[in-house]
């Protein structure tokens, strides 16, 4: 999904120099910069990630990082060793956060296999809407349900929306193969209603007919005001007297 991020490049990479040179103190660059309170902290992470990996950790990126599960079993067993912390972890193998690094670990210390990441961008940013078959959308549905409902990976492998996805998805998940029909532009037929639909349906039929009757008035009201102006001077007098 796209991320943008609150500061620059530019700005990182001043904040960075200043603060390793000296020039300021992270506090009064926080205050400089109007951050929140914790910007002290911000600081001095982008100072640690920039002594470990230079500018890669001060470049803004438009997507979530690609992480690959090789990558990601590899530092949780790194950081169960005991000999690295989850910052330096971080750090030293490019990733954004710590955090993302203590998710990692949460997951494998719960038995939750790590999967490889692929964002997909692409998928959350089209609006088309790819114009589908039945047997494609239970064909597209199934294999999303298959991978762990990954919605993005479906939509990008069968080149529609993330949101086409996830919709078919939880049709099929309530109502079955039957959900997926296209039903639009097709009028149910009175059975096919609930109790509520056909209340609904019978008041705006009586809304209906209520206002083709005022038209109706509406018309002949005009009509006769037309022909009252239409008629000759002295059959207008007639009618007043």
């Amino acid at each position: 999904m796209s991320r943008k991020s609150k500061y620059s490049f530019e700005q990182k990479k001043w904040v960075v120099e200043q603060y390793l040179n000296g020039n300021m103190s992270a506090s009064k660059i926080a205050i400089r910069l109007n951050m929140p309170k914790n910007g002290s902290r911000q600081i001095r992470s982008w100072a640690r990630q920039y002594q470990s990996n230079q500018n890669a950790f001060l470049r803004s990126v438009k997507y979530n990082a690609h992480y690959s599960k090789e990558l990601k079993e590899g530092v949780v067993q790194e950081y169960l060793a005991g000999k690295i912390s989850l910052s330096s972890l971080a750090n030293k193998y490019g990733i954004r956060s710590y955090s993302t690094v203590r998710k990692w670990v949460s997951k494998y210390n719960s038995h939750i296999k790590n999967q490889d990441y692929n964002p997909h961008p692409e998928v959350y940013m089209t609006k088309a809407r790819r114009k589908t078959t039945q047997q494609e959308r239970i064909q597209i549905v199934q294999y999303c349900l298959n991978h762990d409902k990954n919605y993005s990976e479906a939509a990008a492998r069968f080149s529609c929306s993330y949101q086409q996805v996830y919709s078919w998805a939880q049709k099929y998940l309530a109502n079955g193969e039957e959900g997926l029909t296209d039903n639009r532009g097709r009028h149910k037929q009175p059975q096919e209603l609930t109790e509520l639909e056909l209340a609904n349906r019978r008041m705006k039929e009586l809304e209906r007919k209520l206002k083709e009757k005022q038209e109706k008035n509406e018309f002949l009201k005009k009509l006769d005001q037309l022909e009252r102006m239409c008629l000759p001077n002295s059959q207008n007098t007639d009618r007043l007297q």
